[in-house]
């Protein structure tokens, strides 16, 4: 089976060549890994003039720096632990799973602790390793971004092409664009920023980006993000309105009492969600309303999540964009009742629009509009949906607008 032109292939063709293609590419990976590894246990890196097995991917195997990092770290595991080259091959461990896991691996715990990982994501590897080495909860901080100066790095170690010209008006060279002093906040449980300093290497010039989410131990997290001054001043206010129930002004206490009360007010919104549920009034029996009692129906049955099932089982499950769905489309009189309603996200929305009413050029009659230009009357009228999308391409090689 040739994949030099998948355009040619059928669906099940396509899939089977991704799926095979994928399992190459993991064997080939762990190949070089075992090769990498051998190549490092006869210095012959270092033969070739380069200082580390790091430097030697970037500049002989033209790697990225991400790439030639993880596949350096991987291959000195796997000196020490050649089992780690199957679990690589089959896919149950990845490159950054072994970034994270080599440097608390041993002799003695390098089988359990791989295992513990084992098909996991990055997210829930960094939930283990908080279960193995928990941390005490960082210190609630909100604290003013500085302006963001370049570092100094003296003219010697700067060729002429990249030497500061100065600034005669300033003195000096003007400062890049950034963030202004006062346009930020950082807002975290607990996070710290790292600190410039004078003569800091080129290397070091763009600040590390920190984790947005990062598990400290079992149930606890360290969250982190920026905000406006609008939104510092809120948290102060709140802050200040909760001293009799929150005494200490704990962020993460205010957060918690605020996503708690969005959370609710959106499931009320979204799925009619209530307390004291009325009687419905009835509708029109065509009518494209769904009732609140099917949409509160609807939310306990799919649990939240996008209903849609693979051939092979596989649920879809995804809480984000989430839309509902007429198992049979309205435009072929399928009615708003539970039986008939089901959640989907937006993409198995529109995939199972597609599927019912075939490309989006036969849709209707509108042939080769844009949908940015369609009026959504004109869809609404010709019982026809027009999903926003990417663009998909069609087995004959052409691509909907």
């Amino acid at each position: 089976m040739s994949t030099s032109n998948p355009i040619q292939l059928s669906d099940g063709d396509l899939v089977t060549a991704v799926a095979r293609l994928a399992r190459g590419e993991r064997e080939m990976t762990a190949t070089l890994i075992a090769h990498l590894a051998e190549l490092y246990g006869r210095w012959l890196h270092e033969r070739a003039g380069y200082d580390s097995l790091f430097t030697y991917c970037v500049g002989v195997l033209r790697l990225s720096e991400s790439a030639a990092y993880d596949r350096m770290k991987a291959a000195k595991v796997a000196r020490r632990y050649p089992e780690l080259l199957a679990l690589l091959a089959d896919g149950r461990v990845n490159l950054t799973t072994v970034r994270l896991v080599a440097p608390h691996l041993t002799r003695a715990n390098h089988r359990e602790r791989l295992a513990a990982v084992t098909g996991k994501s990055k997210r829930q590897v960094g939930e283990v390793l908080a279960q193995w080495f928990p941390q005490p909860d960082a210190p609630a901080s909100v604290r003013k971004l500085p302006s963001p100066h370049p570092p100094i790095v003296p003219a010697a170690f700067l060729p002429a092409s990249l030497a500061p010209v100065p600034n005669p008006t300033v003195g000096g060279p003007p400062a890049p664009p950034g963030v202004a002093d006062g346009d930020g906040l950082l807002a975290s449980v607990g996070a710290s920023v790292p600190t410039m300093t004078a003569g800091a290497p080129c290397a070091l010039a763009s600040l590390p980006a920190l984790e947005p989410v990062k598990p400290l131990s079992p149930d606890r997290y360290r969250i982190t993000f920026t905000g406006s001054a609008a939104l510092c001043e809120k948290l102060k206010l709140a802050q200040d309105l909760l001293r009799h129930a929150v005494p200490s002004g704990d962020p993460a206490q205010v957060f918690e009492r605020a996503l708690d009360v969005l959370v609710e007010d959106l499931v009320k919104r979204k799925f009619a969600l209530t307390e004291r549920p009325r009687e419905s009034r009835g509708q029109a029996e065509h009518s494209r309303n769904i009732p609140a009692e099917v949409k509160r129906a609807v939310l306990i049955r799919d649990r939240g999540g996008c209903a849609f099932v693979a051939p092979d089982g596989h649920r879809c499950g995804a809480r984000g964009f989430v839309e509902f769905h007429h198992v049979q489309p309205y435009g072929a009189r399928g009615k708003p009742t539970v039986e008939n309603i089901s959640l989907r996200c937006r993409a198995h929305n529109a995939y199972e629009a597609e599927m019912f009413y075939g490309p989006r050029r036969q849709y209707g009659g509108l042939g080769m509009v844009p949908e940015a230009v369609v009026p959504r009357g004109a869809c609404q009228a010709a019982h026809v949906f027009v999903p926003a999308r990417k663009q998909r391409s069609q087995p004959n090689g052409r691509i909907d607008p």
